[in-house]
């Protein structure tokens, strides 16, 4: 029997991320555009914010806020459904709900409402209807029967601070530099940062949320630039010759985690980190230790405590839920 997944109370910020199965690489462009426009229609169907994201080969990441689970009126509601149905079946379902309001039936129109609006304001309901939306598209397209996804997708609850969003936001938006597709984050138009760079408006809302800490009345190429020093520029080593940014090799990334030393930030955000993916939460020892409180039932007797520090990299007072001790910070 599996375990509950890991909730806050009310809204909240998770990263989620899903896997093809047998890892294969089926996401080429056309694909990673056709899922990319899935998560807009579904999110704002929702009700979820898409902070920033990163669709990679055989893979996605995620980050949103999960919003308190609030009542839709019929004019949201008609508004919603035109994202995800054709505009003949919203017009259907519109002027039901205008009968039965006109017919003082209000307790029935709440009821038909509950058959649409039960699917919002939950991540559980998004991921599913994302992950199977996008499978009959591939399936159709390539012939294919069977599932696609590997497992249900993990998710990690992220404190809503400052540097907790931050740090796994600048993870996901660094995946291709990771995986060696682009130099620059900001050439990858299939992650959040690049399609704001881009000019996507839905994208540039969700750096602008991102970057809240940088003062709220700040001016979008000051946003942007004091993010990319964050994400990118912050803490890298400068070749003296020409001139050119560098950061450390996977050689030198390898050495220092064996011998025991702590990574920059910007530096271990380059490296696969498992606490961002398997961690369960993310935040500072207190948001932790109130969410383990909690979920107490899910763990051991003998755990005495919910916060597990994070290895190899300073982290600046971040603690997750899961103690990972095989390979938490790697260059692959």
């Amino acid at each position: 029997m599996r375990k509950s997944r890991i909730k806050a109370e009310g809204a909240a910020y998770y990263h989620c991320m899903s896997r093809v199965i047998e890892k294969r690489h089926i996401f080429g462009d056309v694909e990673k555009e056709r899922f990319v426009k899935l998560m807009r229609r579904l999110a704002g169907f929702c009700g979820m914010e898409i902070i920033t994201f990163a669709v990679m080969g055989n893979h996605f990441h995620i980050l949103l806020k999960e919003p308190d689970n609030q009542e839709v009126s019929d004019h949201e509601l008609i508004r919603r459904l035109a994202m995800i149905y054709p505009s003949r079946q919203v017009r259907e379902i519109q002027d039901k709900l205008v009968s039965l309001r006109r017919s003082g039936c209000h307790a029935a129109a709440a009821e038909y409402k509950r058959c649409y609006t039960y699917r919002m304001h939950d991540i559980s309901y998004f991921f599913k209807s994302l992950k199977q939306n996008f499978s009959q598209w591939y399936n159709s397209r390539n012939g294919r029967l069977g599932p696609l996804w590997d497992q249900r997708f993990k998710s990690v609850l992220v404190e809503d601070s400052d540097h907790a969003l931050r740090t796994m936001a600048a993870y996901i938006d660094l995946n291709p530099v990771r995986a060696g597709l682009v130099e620059d984050p900001k050439d990858y138009r299939f992650s959040g940062y690049g399609a704001a760079m881009g000019g996507c408006a839905e994208a540039m809302a969700g750096i602008r949320h991102i970057a809240q800490g940088f003062g709220n009345h700040a001016s979008w190429p000051r946003i942007c630039c004091l993010y990319r020093q964050y994400l990118y520029l912050q803490g890298e080593e400068v070749s003296s010759g020409a001139g050119s940014r560098i950061g450390f090799d996977s050689e030198t990334v390898d050495r220092i985690i064996s011998e025991g030393g702590r990574l920059p930030l910007q530096t271990v955000l380059r490296c696969r980190v498992r606490y961002f993916s398997d961690g369960l939460v993310l935040g500072g020892r207190d948001f932790v230790e109130e969410v383990f409180c909690r979920y107490r039932q899910n763990f051991g007797a003998k755990r005495r405590g919910g916060a597990r520090s994070m290895q190899s990299a300073a982290w600046g007072e971040l603690f997750t839920m899961r103690d990972i001790r095989k390979s938490p910070v790697s260059i692959h």
